[in-house]
């Protein structure tokens, strides 16, 4: 019965409780995502027809952008942006700024009218999917406008089936198959999330292992500075040096090593040394940043790197558009690992070399901010004075 005197073990109960709830809040973006506001390109290349005035292609942009595309909660599902030329979109898709585009092709009005004659000539459109962008976003968007042109292909089919029995006419072979599916779609992967690269989340699990060696290093750091046990500034400051260049050592031996296994796993590589590199850099971020921490607040500190990584990495697999305006604009918004994410995806899928982009720059500034709050911490004062 001594334990119940326990005020720890008598709270447990609680505790239990609260561990439960609070682990439980990384699971709700996973249990029914839903897209708001996914950005879907259009453009329309049809000129239309002089005599009868009529422009097809933009009659399919009024109609799709009417369509009413809503989540559960009622949102928008759909952001439709019209773009002025299928070169302006593919710059736009490599810019990560659409997760698929629709094309509707030049004289998509001529090869509509041409159904109704003995020789037609099938209308195209191009569905591209933005692959490396992000899987499941890209393959969702995907699928709505392929829904959306089978409901395009049933229509007009229908239309022209209804004026082709007004006017009494009889179907050629050629006819009859082109209106089976009047409008000829062709889907174009673009920035291939390739064969071996976890379903396109590759940048995300490469997370873990950086994110936890940065983690491992700065605990045995740790340890052994404070078997040291260091007295004066001079010292303290004469460690904190050493750790940062050692730190930067590390990082390099872990960059390179690390993009090599994933390589050796079939991880497709585009580019090795620039890949090495970033890998490097946002290592030795994630230790700036981890040292800086426990040289405050010691090895307490490890608590929030662990629960950092808990709830981001499931975030991090999402599109932001699939995630609660709580969860993308105050926790993923606020995540350092997610400029590591951007990077990789970049390097991985989109063919960039390495650049001072905005996650590159980004994480090379949560290092500087690591290193000057690791620095300061040798002039507080010491527990022992």
């Amino acid at each position: 019965m001594s334990l119940l005197k326990s005020k720890l073990i008598v709270t447990l109960p609680v505790i239990v409780i609260a561990v439960i709830f609070i682990f439980s809040l990384a699971m709700i973006p996973s249990l029914n995502p839903a897209p708001r506001n996914l950005p879907i390109a259009i453009v329309n290349e049809d000129q239309g027809l002089a005599t009868p005035e009529v422009n097809t292609g933009g009659m399919i942009v009024s109609e799709i952008q009417s369509e009413t595309w809503a989540n559960p909660d009622g949102e928008p599902a759909v952001k439709w942006i019209e773009v002025g030329s299928e070169a302006e979109v593919k710059a736009g898709l490599d810019n990560q700024k659409y997760y698929a585009a629709l094309v509707i092709s030049k004289g998509f009005s001529e090869k509509q009218a041409s159904l109704m004659t003995p020789d037609p000539s099938s209308p195209r459109v191009q569905i591209y999917i933005n692959q490396g962008m992000n899987a499941s976003a890209s393959s969702m968007a995907g699928q709505m406008l392929n829904q959306a042109v089978h409901g395009m292909n049933e229509k007009l089919g229908a239309e022209l089936l209804a004026a082709i029995g007004q006017q009494g006419g009889m179907l050629s072979t050629k006819q009859a198959a082109a209106l089976a599916s009047p409008i000829v779609s062709e889907t174009i992967n673009v920035n291939a999330k390739g064969t071996r690269n976890g379903n396109g989340n590759s940048p995300v699990l490469m997370l873990q292992p950086l994110w936890m060696a940065s983690l491992i290093g700065n605990v045995v750091f740790l340890l052994v500075k404070n078997k040291q046990n260091y007295m004066n500034r001079k010292e303290r400051v004469r460690a904190n040096i050493i750790q940062i260049i050692w730190g930067t050592v590390i990082a390099l031996a872990a960059g390179f090593s690390f993009t090599w296994f994933a390589g050796s796993l079939g991880v497709h590589i585009s580019h090795f040394t620039d890949t090495a590199i970033f890998l490097a850099i946002a290592y030795l971020a994630f230790f700036l940043m981890i040292a800086a921490v426990f040289a405050w607040i010691g090895l307490k500190g490890m608590i929030i790197f662990v629960l950092l990584l808990f709830f981001g990495a499931p975030l991090l697999s999402f599109g932001p558009e699939f995630l609660s305006p709580f969860y993308r604009d105050w926790i993923l918004s606020w995540l350092p690992m997610r400029y590591m994410v951007d990077g990789l995806r970049e390097l991985l899928f989109f063919g960039q070399r390495l650049r001072m982009n905005h996650p590159t720059v980004i994480l090379i500034w949560i290092g500087i901010g690591g290193l000057l709050v690791l620095l300061a911490s040798a002039f507080r004062r010491s527990r022992a004075a």
